[in-house]
């Protein structure tokens, strides 16, 4: 039964970087669902290292940092294929090679780098494949994190940097709004095992607290950041638009649980 009414649809997915990351998980949600999933990755290297893990899953070569490159992806897409139903966005980078920083002592270069990288990549890529994205059913799901109004100080820039990236959500529904009826969401989720997030400096203290804070006493699983993903994707959220998806197990509402406070007296 094909509940999510995914199969044959065409998928573009970025940001794949090993088995452990979300868009990994979200292209092998996807393919179960019988979509046709078309990866993007950073590098040749990249692309040669997953392979092996992709298999025969078409795989396209895309550093995000630089319009040409994008400019030449969409080229490559557009004439291969006249048409795609949907976009996942899981690409963040931060520069931590200096060290933790109070916030105040952001590096500009790291900042301005991580807003074109986590965030205009997203408005980048809407805008190059605009004219091939289903205007009737078409959806833009990108990967954000459960709250930017908490100042994790180990997180730093990158609250702001995705913060960014929610506003740009709603100007780019409103934007494509003009001419076709793509959705633009986000799904946004606790904190989660993967490489990327191994680089966060502090971020094994930060997942080990955020776990006991869950409702249900275990974190997040990059899967099930996955299927809400797919689901966005899917026609079947046709009426969610413009919004951020909190996948949290409940940890919003749980800071005061009398086992993490008995833990601190």
């Amino acid at each position: 039964m094909d509940f999510l009414k995914l199969a044959g649809k065409r998928i573009l997915v970025f940001g794949v970087a090993n088995r452990k990351s979300v868009a990994y998980q979200t292209g092998k949600v996807l393919e179960e669902a019988g979509a046709e999933v078309i990866y993007v990755v950073r590098s040749a290297e990249r692309k040669e290292s997953l392979s092996k893990v992709l298999k025969q899953s078409p795989i396209y070569i895309c550093d995000v940092e630089h319009q040409s490159e994008i400019d030449q992806l969409q080229s490559e897409i557009s004439q291969k294929y006249d048409v795609i139903h949907g976009l996942v966005h899981s690409i963040a980078f931060a520069d931590y090679s200096a060290g933790w920083l109070p916030f105040h002592q952001t590096p500009r270069t790291a900042f301005l780098q991580a807003v074109d990288i986590s965030c205009f990549s997203l408005i980048a890529i809407s805008n190059a494949f605009s004219h091939i994205i289903d205007p009737e059913q078409g959806s833009v799901v990108t990967i954000s994190i459960s709250t930017t109004r908490m100042a994790a100080e180990n997180y730093g820039y990158m609250g702001p940097v995705k913060a960014a990236l929610d506003s740009s959500i709603c100007f780019l529904a409103k934007s494509f709004s003009n001419f076709s009826k793509v959705r633009f969401n986000a799904v946004c989720p606790g904190l989660l095992k993967t490489s990327a997030s191994a680089g966060i400096p502090g971020y094994v203290d930060s997942y080990l607290f955020a776990e006991k804070a869950t409702l249900r006493k275990e974190a997040v699983q990059t899967r099930e950041v996955a299927d809400a993903t797919a689901f966005l994707i899917s026609p079947r959220s046709s009426g969610i638009n413009s919004q951020g998806i909190v996948i949290d197990a409940g940890m919003g509402t749980n800071y005061f649980d009398k086992e993490i406070i008995s833990d601190q007296t």
